[in-house]
């Protein structure tokens, strides 16, 4: 970029620009195709997010004096001028219609002048300021249902209850998933939902769900955590890979360099292709990603691992990394049974034992990862051993783990 560019970057008036309303044709209407870089903005990013404050949380913005959870899924906020803004969380199933978006643009203009909010965890909040508008809209959520009878906007997920599931795209959309992502989500939260939409836990419970061990989803920092695992190396489709990929692509994609340029011999002809060694690879699919003809699915190795113990927040203890303590179970679509048997033990254990306001790693912290096991009744493998070398300070490598009932190591 030219000094005379950034020049002019820099005398920009941008709060001028930020104060006006959104125009998704801005940046058409400013471009001179004569001269394109000129009233150029598309390095700004995205619109600034004070544009799509509703009037009141602008007003009080930096104001808010305290905030309290008055039912599941209801939050109140006051602000030091005495405003009061109610918000209703709503759980969704993230990979949504354009009807069902529809519906919620419906709801918001008819309850809150039009402003509606989507949380990290694909939850949508309304956001309303009297008590009659928040009876209203609560009692109209509840009445909106699919035709099977449940819930579009089920209301909860606050305080000590779980969460709605953050998860990644799975089969519908990821091209190196080891599992579905939307479907055992669905399986595991209609067996949990009566924990969405009550205060019966200790305190708040985060799961969450990657599809692979790329891991997009937050299975590294979350109470419960449902990982997709391959257990094979890519397939290679060596009559066909010189034609689809690019061999040197191919082999730098590899993180660990486990891939390397080979020749074979087919039909008396010879291919170029590339050989994977087994030991280096960690399955994380890019050399799929450059190459359609390295498919990693596989219906026999890919499978779930669950962990548990992960947070993000400061509160009580420092953050914490999950830890695994299910290593494999076998995909059971359409409902993963076996998956939601343990999740829901997991769980119920963690309440029935668990300290109020206690999270799931500092309870397993506190009794000791042993006693853990035994009262969830996990078999207990090598595979389940803290062996990362760059996690000394926090994880436990010891291997000198002293069971006390069923356990046995294998």
């Amino acid at each position: 970029m030219s000094d005379q560019i950034y020049q002019k970057i820099q005398e920009a008036q941008l709060d001028e620009i930020f104060s006006k309303p959104y125009d998704p044709e801005l940046g058409e209407k400013l471009y001179n195709p004569q001269k394109p870089m000129e009233n150029r903005i598309t390095d700004i990013g995205p619109p600034y997010y004070a544009q799509f404050f509703p009037p009141v949380i602008k007003k009080n913005y930096g104001k808010w004096k305290s905030h309290e959870i008055i039912q599941p899924g209801v939050i109140k906020y006051t602000s030091e001028t005495g405003d009061v803004v109610y918000a209703v969380r709503c759980g969704t199933p993230r990979l949504i219609t354009t009807d069902y978006i529809r519906e919620v643009c419906e709801i918001a203009d008819k309850y809150c002048e039009g402003y509606v909010r989507w949380t990290t965890r694909n939850n949508i909040e309304f956001h309303v300021t009297d008590e009659e508008t928040l009876r209203n809209l609560l009692e109209d959520l509840k009445n909106r249902k699919h035709p099977g009878g449940s819930y579009k906007f089920p209301v909860g997920g606050t305080g000590a209850s779980v969460t709605n599931i953050v998860h990644t795209q799975g089969w519908v959309h990821c091209h190196t998933p080891a599992i579905d992502a939307s479907g055992i989500v669905k399986a595991v939260m209609d067996d949990l939902f009566e924990y969405f939409g009550s205060h019966k836990l200790p305190a708040q419970v985060r799961v969450a769900l990657a599809c692979c061990l790329n891991m997009c989803g937050a299975v590294h920092c979350s109470d419960i955590a449902i990982l997709g695992i391959h257990r094979k190396p890519p397939l290679i489709e060596d009559d066909r890979l010189e034609y689809v990929c690019e061999i040197p692509l191919v082999v730098a994609a590899c993180p660990l360099g486990a891939i390397k340029p080979a020749t074979v011999e087919i039909d008396g002809k010879k291919k170029k292709t590339v050989r994977v060694n087994e030991k280096r690879c960690m399955f994380c699919g890019n050399c799929y990603t450059m190459c359609p003809a390295m498919p990693l699915a596989d219906g026999e190795g890919d499978g779930i691992a669950i962990l548990v113990g992960g947070k993000i927040s400061n509160r009580v203890s420092p953050p914490k990394f999950s830890k695994l303590v299910i290593p494999y179970i076998p995909n059971e679509p359409p409902r993963w049974p076996t998956v939601v048997k343990w999740v829901r033990k997991i769980l119920e254990t963690y309440a029935q034992h668990a300290r109020k306001y206690e999270r799931l790693g500092e309870w397993a912290e506190r009794i000791g990862w042993e006693r853990f096991f035994e009262l969830c009744e996990i078999p207990f493998t090598d595979k389940t051993m803290d062996d990362y070398r760059l996690a000394y300070d926090t994880y436990r490598t010891s291997m000198h783990f002293k069971f006390t009932s069923h356990v046995e190591i294998k």
